[in-house]
């Protein structure tokens, strides 16, 4: 009779044994998704840059009825740097987005800082080049949109970089052993450029 006792509890403290590792499993289980949803919340998650275009314009014309009237020459043409980017964050305060335009051979680079950017899939930011700037490096060869031979461009939130797309594929950050030339990719509040479409792009931070 002891011995089928003993036998008894043996198999009482294996199902209990059983029980709690089954319960321990399912717990595992449970937190998997969670922390993966922890991990996931790195670079590119609250910003994403879904495309970059290139563009050669030329500069607007405007009216001008309060004193001598000049033309643009319509044959120079800017180069248009134009990226779209979606915002998780209902509303992030600024954000630094960094180019570096590959021109015949030359890396120039430029940032915008953006500010008060609501949510949205359809964000967008612009830079741009001036018609002399393409013709310095252009070095006597036609400008073409060919001439932009790639496009990087970074998004920057309080120094770290939240996302990186290239216009062309390329290996990331291929421009960091290329010698950079600053100075000549301006904003589009440097530019002509500057008064239109100000409900297309986002808000930029004053000097």
């Amino acid at each position: 009779m002891e011995v089928w006792t003993k036998a008894a509890d043996l198999l009482h403290d294996r199902h209990l044994v059983m029980k709690t590792s089954l319960r321990f499993v399912l717990l595992v289980v449970c937190l998997l998704p969670l922390a993966a949803f922890a991990q996931g919340r790195g670079p590119g998650i609250d910003f994403k840059i879904t495309k970059i275009t290139r563009s050669l314009i030329p500069a607007p014309q405007f009216a001008y009825t309060g004193g001598q009237s000049y033309q643009t020459d319509q044959r120079d043409r800017w180069l248009q740097v134009e990226v779209e980017f979606t915002a998780t964050p209902e509303l992030t305060d600024e954000l630094t987005f960094k180019y570096y335009i590959l021109f015949n051979g030359s890396l120039l680079t430029g940032e915008v800082t953006h500010v008060n950017i609501p949510a949205g899939r359809e964000n967008r930011s612009v830079m741009y080049v001036p018609p002399r700037v393409l013709a310095r490096f252009a070095n006597n060869r036609p400008i073409t949109e060919n001439s932009c031979q790639n496009v990087a461009v970074q998004i920057v939130q309080q120094g770290t970089v939240k996302a990186e797309t290239s216009l062309n594929r390329a290996a990331p950050q291929w421009f960091a052993t290329l010698p950079q030339v600053s100075g000549f990719v301006l904003d589009k509040n440097q530019t002509p450029f500057a008064p239109l479409y100000w409900d297309r792009y986002e808000q930029i931070k004053s000097r």
